[in-house]
């Protein structure tokens, strides 16, 4: 899949879908840095189940806009460049608009959508100084269709999904892909807090009538940033069992 000895960056990586991803890209050998803001913990444990000779971690507040071009430095100054980009942390704070704190919308929007625009921003002029690169922006189908009671993570997930298409009408002359995944409803830690009459009627919704596995999800994340998909830009890819 031409993803041996390629250096991939994962914004998020340490739980979750994250860490599926950034393990899937090790089997494909590839060589992972990943960022975390919370969970040490748990990015300690997988660079040690992973392996310190291909995979290493890095702290990242993606709200801080001066920690993000000083994390990307460090990493191509240690790695001289970075092949693949692949943005997948986020927040909820779910609620109904008329009930939804000014702060909740923010938080959401600042997060989920404003900071990307910094990492990325950051991380093109060394894919265009090699002319190439992917870049895969972890989305939702919440982005696709709207979910009652997450308008501010709906329209996060639905302004990543446009930033991903200009990035691909901008970028694709200088051979650097963008191209984003929308998760359904993924057995996560997410998913584990919501009650089990909820997770019935969403179920019941599915066509699969199953909750997808974050492996499933990597998957498609590695097929994208393959060569496989060299001819694949500007494009969502929905997993999610069919509900949209």
């Amino acid at each position: 899949m031409g993803l041996n000895n390629k250096i991939v960056v994962v914004i998020g990586g340490n739980r979750g879908i994250g860490s599926a991803i950034v393990k899937k890209f090790v089997v494909k050998g590839a060589y992972v840095v990943f960022t975390y803001n919370y969970g040490k913990e748990s990015a300690d444990s997988l660079v040690t189940e992973l392996g310190e000779e291909k995979v290493c971690s890095y702290h990242l507040n993606i709200s801080d806009r001066v920690a993000i071009p000083e994390v990307i430095d460090k990493i191509i100054a240690k790695y001289k460049r970075i092949d693949i980009l692949v943005n997948n942390a986020g927040i909820t704070k779910d609620g109904y608009l008329m009930l939804m704190k000014s702060s909740d919308w923010n938080d959401v929007i600042d997060i989920n959508l404003s900071s990307y625009y910094y990492v990325i921003k950051n991380v093109l002029p060394n894919m265009v100084k090699f002319r190439c690169g992917v870049i895969v922006n972890v989305s939702s189908v919440s982005g696709l269709i709207g979910v009652e009671g997450q308008s501010n993570y709906a329209a996060s997930k639905a302004g990543l999904i446009a930033l991903t298409r200009c990035i691909a009408k901008e970028m694709g002359r200088k051979k650097i892909r963008v191209n984003a995944v929308a998760p359904g409803y993924i057995e996560t830690d997410m998913l584990q807090k919501v009650n089990e009459k909820l997770l019935v009627e969403y179920k019941n919704q599915i066509p699969v009538r199953r909750f997808g596995k974050a492996e499933e999800v990597a998957n498609v994340v590695t097929f994208l940033a393959s060569d496989d998909a060299s001819y694949i830009n500007g494009q969502v890819i929905a997993i999610d069992g069919g509900l949209t």
